[in-house]
């Protein structure tokens, strides 16, 4: 495991523990170069699902991309990482509830757009005008009245 700080290959797990109602393992880990310590989640992964791009390629689902969206569209919010995985954790239960190999990107974002509005409405609004590829004001203003009913 790469360190988050000095990008040393080596790590030692000082502290592991069941996170999530018992779906992952969060691990502390401190580095063997530099001793910097951070944190590293493990998750059982259903089967892989293929993501239907608007481009129309597929590429394999990949977690990592929520959580940046999540990352970005909550930066200097009051939006705790707890609260980001616990958001990711539903997401993702419902698109293992789907059944199905492929899921369509748009749905996905829909369900991002979901969670961030429950989670924070100016994230929400962020990612929102982003995904949905806001033109002018107007839109930005159709959303800010959705949120205010």
């Amino acid at each position: 495991m790469k360190c988050t700080n000095c990008q040393h290959n080596e790590s030692k797990v000082v502290d592991s523990r069941s996170a999530q109602t018992g779906t992952s393992i969060r691990r502390r880990r401190e580095c063997l170069g530099c001793g910097f310590r951070f944190t590293t989640y493990e998750y059982i992964l259903p089967t892989p699902a293929m993501v239907l791009k608007k481009n129309g390629l597929q590429e394999e689902y990949d977690r990592k991309k929520l959580i940046n969206s999540f990352h970005l569209a909550c930066k200097k919010r009051p939006v705790s990482e707890e609260d980001i995985f616990k958001s990711i954790k539903i997401i993702e239960d419902k698109l293992s509830k789907l059944s199905i190999i492929e899921v369509d990107s748009r749905e996905i974002g829909e369900l991002v757009i979901e969670e961030l509005k429950k989670l924070d409405k100016i994230a929400f609004v962020r990612f929102a005008s982003v995904y949905r590829e806001f033109q002018d004001i107007g839109e930005f203003q159709a959303h800010i009245d959705d949120l205010s009913n």
